[in-house]
């Protein structure tokens, strides 16, 4: 008779540990762990606001300052056209998109260097970090949308059926977040100087996109503009929420679209070159 410890010994399945394996099975274990993404995120929304007097206000302040200043001074100082749509509304729709990708970006760029203490003791795929980065920036997006929902009720001017449409540049922005914010996490962990350097890009950025004014203004240098991808999704985010006042440019989405595919794409080539890399110089 064979003693009950032997009997599940031998039923118990074989571990085989083989090297190259975890590399074969990449992104079947990014699924397998998506409940640690899920786990990083939440704690990095804890985080961001505990012992916080206005909580989740922080999130409407910084976008309800920036649309002041942006509207005074495109809208009285430099008489921007805006059409028939209210120019709030219009630096409001280009604000959002640009906040999901400056907080998506911010939050990416430095995932694995504030995980230093996780990434250096347990194996999972790295690339969940900055994954759980966009999904807290996501939920800042989601906060600040309140904001633009009462400048709607305000003018009394809510979108149409092109709002339906809203998701599909929302993903396009956070892809293109996430392929910049790739090659910077990557990078910050060998320089550490690119933790400097991200917030200067971002304010760069913020003038180099279409955010306090439309891409009308400029048709002269529409194409070149859309080399910044982010030009495609305020574009679009304009014409999903104000009603096509603001026109979809396609030349300038089918670029755009380009130009964050191969941004995409080499950020994953980079960070999954250097990743093995990260536990040793983190």
């Amino acid at each position: 008779m064979t003693p009950p410890d032997a009997s599940a010994a031998l039923s118990a399945p074989e571990l085989v540990i083989e090297a190259g394996r975890a590399e074969a099975h990449y992104w079947r274990d990014l699924w397998r762990y998506r409940e640690l993404l899920g786990f990083l995120a939440w704690r990095d929304l804890q985080v961001r606001y505990r012992q916080t007097v206005l909580g989740a206000a922080w999130a409407l302040l910084q976008p309800a300052i920036t649309l002041v200043v942006f509207t005074f001074v495109f809208g009285k100082l430099a008489h921007m056209p805006s059409g028939e749509v209210p120019y709030p509304l219009l630096v409001m729709a280009g604000l959002l998109p640009w906040q999901l990708f400056a907080n998506a970006l911010s939050s990416a760029s430095g995932s694995l260097v504030s995980n230093t203490h996780l990434i250096s003791k347990v194996y999972f795929p790295r690339l969940v970090v900055p994954l759980s980065a966009l999904a807290v920036a996501l939920v800042d997006f989601l906060i600040v949308g309140l904001l633009y929902v009462a400048l709607c009720a305000w003018w009394s001017f809510w979108p149409d059926w092109r709002a339906l449409l809203l998701p599909l540049f929302t993903l396009l922005g956070l892809l293109a977040a996430l392929g910049a914010g790739l090659w910077l996490t990557a990078l910050t962990v060998r320089f550490r100087d690119f933790r400097f350097i991200v917030p200067f890009l971002l304010q760069l950025g913020v003038f180099l996109s279409p955010v306090g004014f439309s891409t009308t203004t400029v048709p002269n240098w529409r194409v070149l503009f859309s080399l910044n991808p982010m030009v495609a999704v305020i574009d679009g985010f304009r014409w999903c929420l104000l009603r096509g006042h603001q026109p979809f440019y396609l030349p300038g989405f089918l670029i755009g679209l380009g130009v964050t595919a191969l941004l995409l794409a080499s950020g994953l080539w980079y960070f999954r070159r250097t990743e093995r890399s990260f536990a040793d110089e983190i």
